[in-house]
């Protein structure tokens, strides 16, 4: 609908990237034309440079620059003294630095040429590395260049210098996100034969990546406070972000220490754990391909997005002068669109990674209610996309416009934060501190029960509501022993997402530090790093979502079955001992009892299915 709506206007952001002439064409692809401008609707895709007549003599005008604008093939790389000079460059390279409708012919002939030609002499220019602007090289005109430039990006608004940002930098975005899909496969072919020496390594690699990026975020920090050509907006706003990242990234990695040597001890058990994992796994191959079809589709939905983001941020109107040349007037209210906006981002990512864990409940559980262990039932992948489908999309849906309402107040509460922080109110910020991780908290805690409550509509085939209630009850009752099962589990498998989101960040860090001019390049490094941890979570959660479903399956078995002959339970031997073991550790008891999770007062022994 926003494509359809404001595809057919022409684009700041990317006017701003690729550059325009003064008369509504695009520099670097085909334009059309606009109506009172006879110069416009020009194919510009060979003259990707803009040149401006009179570099030399710029001055700013509410965000336009004074000068004649045209799209060049090419900088002149020499000085121009005359109109013999350029009319031999427009030979020699192609490139025409004078009005389009000027002939090349007529430079040295037409009494007009010394108006529709640039200003004599032409200083010799290069290709600027980003926005592609032919900018002098002469240090007078290059100083009054720079200073006009650096007016003009600092008064654009944070919406467009993000944009602005985003597309300069798209080209390494793509790479990092390739890099980070990368890792993510690995990983999953790494748990799925996981050893004891495979875990050790891991957990090396992210205490090396947590140090790392957090060691060249703060290397990058006093590299750019230190830096005394630091003044555009962008390069400012670079320092501040890197400052926050680096005290977030330095927290994080003293938490994930300190809970590394806490539970160093239950290294072993975690190895049982994805054994058993594996297994089930091992009866359905196909689980392992289910992330990228998850993740085939969220990249569709991602470029879609950024394409109506863009269509977004580059809505404007198009309107002839009286001298045929175009001005553009940007429409108003655009960026509370952007929001808007912003919220289909994470609704319809969420939906599509509740699908993917709807889908694996659905064939965990098929294969655990089966008696016959030996013989799975027949394509339970496709029989469980069949029904979610047909019968729990809503469910889907409803689970995950939970989780983004919860995530729209720590939105909220960051941006006043960050307002509240140049008012320096330390009572204020320290409310809204608090506020973003109980919201943080809860969110987290409702994708728990969440992803349970998805196990419970794949089993009972109830609705959203009914199944949470069922799933709270069945947690509810049997909190410590299941916590005590898949709780490191789960940690692990966050280890392996922290693994992926390091080392992309890291790759993104080394990538974007070498493009510093005029990118506000800390904000896509976000995006980045957003788009690594939901690669990582969406091939990673094959894991999770199949232990927890195992074992909430294991629960209802035990409240649904009693073990005799009439009533017996559908679980294995591997994983009783397992569950058995699991709670010895964690209760510290020398015996317990034989039916766990079975309050009942009538004595019948479990008996596991053979």
């Amino acid at each position: 609908m926003f494509i359809t709506g404001y595809a057919v206007m022409a684009g700041a952001a990317e006017r701003l990237v690729l550059g325009y002439d003064s008369f509504g064409n695009i520099c670097g692809r085909k334009n059309t034309p606009v109506k009172g401008a006879p110069l416009s609707g020009q194919d510009m895709s060979n003259k990707k440079y803009v040149f401006f007549l009179n570099s030399c003599s710029l001055e700013l005008q509410s965000l336009k620059i004074s000068s004649v604008s045209l799209c060049v093939s090419s900088c002149p790389q020499e000085q121009l003294n005359s109109l013999e000079d350029l009319q031999s460059f427009a030979r020699n390279n192609g490139s025409c630095l004078c009005i389009y409708n000027l002939n090349i012919s007529s430079y040295t002939l037409n009494p007009k040429a010394a108006e529709l030609c640039p200003t004599l002499p032409v200083p010799p220019s290069k290709p600027f590395p980003l926005f592609n602007r032919c900018v002098p090289q002469n240090p007078e005109c290059y100083s009054k260049y720079a200073s006009v430039l650096i007016s003009m990006v600092n008064e654009m608004d944070v919406f467009h210098r993000i944009l602005s940002g985003i597309l300069a930098g798209r080209d390494t975005v793509i790479g990092l996100s390739v890099l980070a899909l990368a890792f993510s496969f690995i990983l999953v072919l790494a748990f799925r034969f996981i050893r004891t020496l495979l875990v050790h390594t891991l957990i090396a690699l992210v205490v090396f990546g947590l140090l790392l990026v957090s060691g060249v975020l703060w290397w990058l920090y006093y590299d750019y406070r230190n830096d005394p050509s630091t003044e555009l907006e962008t390069q400012k706003e670079n320092v501040k972000f890197l400052l926050g990242y680096a005290i977030f990234s330095t927290m994080v990695t003293v938490v994930l220490l300190s809970l590394m040597l806490v539970l160093r001890k239950r290294l072993q058990f975690t190895v049982q754990l994805f054994r058993i994992v594996g297994k089930i796994i091992g009866r359905i191959p196909f689980l392992l391909f289910q992330p990228l079809w998850t993740f085939l589709i969220l990249i569709a939905f991602w470029v879609f997005w950024v394409a109506v983001l863009l269509s977004l941020g580059t809505a404007g109107t198009a309107q002839a002068t009286s001298g045929g040349q175009v001005e553009y007037r940007a429409l108003s209210g655009i960026c509370y669109m952007a929001w808007y906006h912003f919220v289909g981002l994470i609704w319809t990512s969420e939906f599509i990674l509740a699908c993917q864990q709807m889908t694996i409940a659905g064939a965990v559980v098929t294969c655990y209610f089966n008696r016959n262990k030996n013989s799975p039932p027949p394509h339970p992948v496709l029989s469980s996309i069949s029904v979610l489908f047909c019968y729990h999309l809503g469910t889907a849906v409803k689970g995950s416009f939970l989780i983004t309402i919860l995530r729209i107040p720590r939105i909220v509460l960051l941006y006043l934060y960050n307002i509240l922080k140049q008012k320096e109110s330390a009572c204020a910020k320290c409310l809204f501190k608090c506020c973003f991780c109980w919201f943080w908290c809860q969110e987290s805690c409702l994708r728990y029960f969440n992803q349970h409550a998805y196990t419970t509509t794949a089993i009972n085939g109830t609705n959203f509501c009914t199944s949470a209630k069922d799933a709270v009850f069945i947690l509810a009752k049997n909190s410590a022993k299941l916590a005590s099962i898949s709780c490191f589990g789960d940690f692990i498998l966050f280890l392996g997402k922290v693994f992926v989101v390091c080392f992309t960040v890291f790759g993104g860090l080394m990538a974007f530090n070498y493009h510093r001019e005029l990118q506000a390049w800390v904000v896509p490094l976000l995006l980045v790093g957003f788009f690594a941890y939901l690669m990582s979570h969406s091939f990673l959660s094959v894991f999770e979502v199949t232990a927890d479903a195992i074992f909430l399956c294991f629960a209802i078995d035990m409240e649904t079955n009693d073990g005799s002959a009439e009533k017996p339970y559908f679980v294995d031997q591997e994983l009783l001992t397992f569950v058995s073991q699991s709670n010895k550790l964690t209760e510290g008891q020398k015996h317990r009892s034989a039916r766990p999770f079975q309050d009942n007062e009538d004595g019948t022994e479990l008996q596991p299915m053979v």
